[in-house]
């Protein structure tokens, strides 16, 4: 019977096992991607099982654990031991489910379960071609930001390499300074999550940019491929000094990736107001939806 002690932690070295694994089973969500749960596991705790061909992930969070379903062939039975094995859990939604196909097969073997959306850890997902081109009236506005940006402030942009890493590193503790992240404890996993990130660039494959003004690195950002059609952007950065800077790294951003990829997802708004208007404002071309499961319902069918 599947038990925890059969989960070990997610760390670097399993980058080329994940890999391997997604190009079979492409994932949508951002959450369960290798580059996210190695970037933030000080915060997540994500940890993996092997079971007949299959990944099975957990993150715990102030000590409450969550279970996602199986990740690889359709198996109901390994289905049901993970169900088992979420109510045993102490958190009050132990069970997330992070694609329609699998909300759909799940439903399909247990249409008696009601799941909950939440909708602040939807991912946003948009067409590449439209953020980095920005057509048409509904984008009207961020041209107009854009242009003034680019009017006043000089860019320069040049991507992440030996060369600058360490002055966006500095970047990054002003961003903090700014932000007060020592204070809020989000964004000082924020923190940590992206400097581990841009610590092992390399070995995570990532690319990035960063935006020069009058100088100074004033925003940056860093993404890779999810799966075939569409690119992840896990950061982007940028500090109030030269207004439009936003605009600015989120149009250079696509404009690399529109060439290779169809869409661009741009990751949860995670609740906050301010961010989810802002995601809003550049018109998603659809959602990731996550559902979770409660304690109750589990009781229903395990």
């Amino acid at each position: 019977m599947l038990s925890s002690c059969d989960f070990k932690p997610v760390t670097l070295s399993d980058r080329d096992f994940f890999v391997q694994h997604y190009r079979r089973f492409p994932q949508r969500h951002s959450d369960n991607t290798f580059t996210n749960m190695v970037c933030w596991n000080y915060y997540a705790n994500y940890r993996y099982a092997i079971v007949q061909d299959c990944v099975l992930l957990s993150s715990t969070i102030a000590g409450k654990t969550r279970y996602r379903p199986p990740i690889g062939p359709r198996n109901p039975d390994l289905l049901h031991e993970v169900l088992a094995l979420a109510l045993k859990s102490d958190e009050t939604r132990p069970f997330v489910v992070l694609d329609q196909e699998t909300l759909e097969w799940i439903s399909g073997i247990y249409p008696e379960l009601q799941f909950q959306p939440e909708r602040m850890y939807f991912d946003y997902v948009y067409l590449a071609n439209d953020l980095a081109h920005l057509p048409g009236k509904g984008y009207s506005t961020i041209r107009r930001q854009l242009n003034q940006f680019m009017k006043t402030c000089s860019p320069l942009v040049e991507e992440l390499g030996t060369d600058n890493i360490e002055e966006i590193n500095d970047f990054v503790e002003q961003w903090c300074e700014w932000k007060d992240c020592d204070s809020n404890p989000d964004l000082a996993s924020e923190k940590d999550a992206l400097c581990f990130a841009l610590a092992h660039y390399r070995e995570l494959e990532l690319s990035g940019i960063a935006i020069r003004s009058e100088g100074k690195i004033g925003a940056i950002s860093l993404f890779e491929g999810q799966n075939e059609d569409t690119a992840l952007v896990h950061f982007e950065k940028g500090l109030p000094d030269c207004k439009g800077i936003y605009r600015a790294i989120n149009a250079e951003t696509a404009k690399i990736l529109a060439k290779k990829y169809t869409y661009i997802n741009r990751e949860s708004d995670m609740g906050v107001e301010g961010i989810r208007e802002a995601k809003m404002r550049y018109h998603p071309h659809h959602m990731v939806q996550v559902h979770m499961l409660g304690r109750e319902e589990l009781e229903k069918v395990v």
